[in-house]
């Protein structure tokens, strides 16, 4: 038969510790206060399940959080797992080229400029936005129309190049062309971004008196 001791306190015989020896143990049925343990170490197996809410402050280790890789790349899911941050938006890399020369052409059909930029998207899945503006002046050409190619395929068909009408009464005219498309080169291969030209009749004339054309690529991630 188990033996009872009933008392109001327990005073360690020299100071105020008490020690338990090694191989006994001591069970407290009701449990013991957060407050009463002021140090030392607990097992494992004697900390309970705590709610996330009880946890405010300290750091919790990566290999705590769930199953994936936490980086820069990532985000935590609310299943306590990582997955891919989405790129959507993010500029990834931007391509200037600047045109100080005069340019000619008396073409019909489109011909290079001398505005032309190479890039080579990081991701398939990429698009590319291109924005040049170009400057022509003349005085014998009905129109100068002006589009955007990748490489041999051109971008701003129909309505979406610019187009720019003359006067036919011998006045020199001074014209800028804004070019803008998204595009998307499904690849990961360098491609090649120009502005190409045509006209009706007469020569076109690019960058005219030292005026500065321009073309900007710059890859959005998605």
């Amino acid at each position: 038969m188990a033996s009872k001791i009933k008392v109001d306190q327990i005073e360690g015989s020299a100071g105020s510790s008490i020690t338990i020896p090694s191989g006994q143990t001591l069970t407290i049925t009701d449990g013991l206060a957060a407050s009463t343990i002021g140090s030392g170490t607990l097992a494992d197996a004697r900390i309970p399940n705590l709610n996330a809410s009880k946890i405010t402050a300290g750091t919790i280790a990566t290999a705590r959080l769930g199953s994936g890789t936490a980086n820069n790349t990532t985000f935590l899911r609310g299943d306590g797992t990582f997955a891919a941050a989405g790129g959507g938006g993010k500029i990834l890399q931007v391509i200037e080229d600047i045109a100080d020369g005069e340019f000619e052409t008396s073409s019909s059909s489109f011909v290079a400029t001398n505005l032309s930029v190479n890039i080579t998207p990081s991701a398939t899945t990429s698009k590319v936005l291109i924005m040049s503006a170009v400057s022509s002046d003349n005085k014998d050409t009905r129109y100068v129309h002006a589009t955007l190619h990748r490489d041999s395929t051109e971008l701003s068909a129909g309505n979406e190049g610019m187009q720019m009408s003359y006067t036919q009464d011998g006045r020199r005219l001074y014209a800028g062309l804004p070019l803008l498309k998204l595009d998307s080169p499904n690849t990961t291969s360098q491609v090649t971004y120009s502005v190409q030209v045509r006209t009706n009749s007469g020569t076109i004339r690019i960058g005219q008196n030292n005026m500065r054309n321009s073309i900007v690529v710059m890859e959005v991630g998605v």
